[in-house]
C-alpha cells in the first residue's frame, strides 16, 4: 500500500508541494497527473526516499518514508524518468547485480532474472552491453530492475516513454498482471489518453495541491462537459438531420468518420434517461441505428478543466 499524509515540501520560501494526501491500495493503479512544475516529480521522489519532506510523511507497505527509508526501498520498485549509466554491465548481469543487492536468494535470483528477461522481451539482449541499448530497451530493463526483488509497491515515472506501440501494449498487459497479483502501483505519464486505459484511480496535482482525486469513473463524471453520444446509422443523412433538428434534447451535432456525435442539453433528468429518450426518438423516426454509445468525458478534458484557472492566471501574468 502507498499512503501519503499531508506531504509538504518547501525550497526556501517557495512551497513546491502543499499538504498532499492520497492512498493506493493493493491491486489499484493510481494515475498521478500534473503539469511540469506542479509538484508531481517532487512527490514521487519523496516516496522513493530521494528527498526529505518539510512536513508530513508517507508509508510504503507499512513503512515510514521519513523514519524507515531502508525498509521502504526493500519493498519498493521504482522506475525514474531518466536513466543512470552503469559501465561494464551486460543486461543479465545488471539484473543479477541488483537482485544480489536486494538480497534475493541465489536459486530464486537466477529463476527470477530469467523470467524477467523473457517477460519484458530482453532475452535476446541478455549479453548486450547496457550502454548500447536503445531508449526503449533501457526502459524495459529498468522495469525489470524494479521488479527483480518482487516488491509489493511500484512507482513508475513515465514508464512507456520510448516504447514502440507493440511494447506499449505489452506493458499494459503486464500492468494488469501486476495489479492482479496485488501490487499497489503509482503511475505517472503525460500521455493522458494512454493513461486512461491503464489506471483505476486518478489524482491531479496543480501548483503543489491535489485538485482532483478518486476512481477514474468518479473523476470523469465531475467535468462540466455536457453529455455526448455517438450514433452509427445506415441510410441517407437527410432523415437523421431532420429528426435531430426537432429534438429538444440535442444541443448540437457533428459528423465524424461517417458517424454522428451529439451533445445533449443540460437536464434535471439523469443522463441515462436522456440517452434513452433520444435513442427511442431516432428509432421511432425510422433511423436504422447500428450503434448508440454514450461518451464519457476524457481524461484530457478533466485535466484541462481542473487546471484551467491556473493556466489563465499564468497567461495574464506574462
Amino acid at each position: 500500500m502507498i499512503e501519503l499524509d499531508r506531504f509538504t515540501k518547501k525550497y526556501g520560501s517557495f512551497c513546491a508541494v502543499d499538504r498532499v494526501s492520497f492512498q493506493v491500495t493493493p491491486g489499484e493503479v493510481f494515475g498521478f497527473i500534473g503539469r511540469n512544475g506542479a509538484g508531481k516529480t517532487t512527490t514521487i521522489r519523496f516516496l522513493a526516499t530521494l528527498i526529505r519532506a518539510t512536513a508530513g510523511d508517507g508509508m510504503i507497505a507499512g513503512y515510514s518514508v521519513t523514519r524507515q527509508p531502508r525498509e521502504v526501498r526493500r519493498h519498493l520498485g521504482y522506475v525514474p524518468d531518466t536513466f543512470a549509466e552503469f559501465p561494464s554491465f551486460r543486461v543479465k548481469g545488471f539484473l543479477d547485480f541488483f537482485a544480489r543487492a536486494y538480497g534475493v536468494p541465489r536459486q530464486i535470483r537466477r529463476r527470477r532474472v530469467e523470467d524477467l528477461l523473457e517477460r519484458l522481451g530482453l532475452a535476446a539482449y541478455a549479453k548486450t552491453d547496457v550502454r548500447k541499448l536503445s531508449r526503449g530497451l533501457k526502459q524495459r530493463l529498468y522495469l525489470a530492475r524494479a521488479l527483480v526483488h518482487d516488491p509489493p509497491v511500484l512507482i513508475l515515472d513515465e514508464p512507456t516513454a520510448g516504447l514502440d506501440p507493440v511494447a506499449r501494449m505489452e506493458f499494459k498487459s503486464l500492468l494488469k498482471e501486476w495489479a492482479a497479483e496485488g501490487k499497489a502501483i503509482l503511475l505517472s505519464s503525460h500521455n493522458l489518453a494512454e493513461l486512461a486505459d491503464m489506471v483505476t484511480h486518478v489524482g491531479i496535482i496543480e501548483r503543489g495541491r491535489m485538485v482532483v482525486s478518486g476512481t477514474l469513473r468518479e473523476v470523469l463524471t465531475k467535468t462540466d462537459r455536457r453529455p455526448r453520444v455517438r450514433v452509427h446509422y445506415l441510410g441517407a443523412p437527410d432523415r437523421l438531420e431532420t429528426t435531430l433538428r426537432n429534438l429538444p434534447q440535442v444541443r448540437w451535432s457533428r459528423t465524424e468518420n461517417g458517424q454522428v456525435i451529439l451533445e445533449l442539453v443540460e437536464s434535471s433528468q439523469k443522463g441515462e434517461v436522456v440517452f434513452a429518450q433520444v435513442l427511442r426518438t431516432l428509432v421511432m423516426a425510422g433511423i436504422d441505428v447500428v450503434e448508440y454509445q454514450p461518451l464519457l468525458p476524457t481524461l484530457e478534458e478533466l485535466f484541462m478543466q481542473a487546471t484551467a484557472g491556473n493556466a489563465l492566471e499564468e497567461s495574464q501574468r506574462v
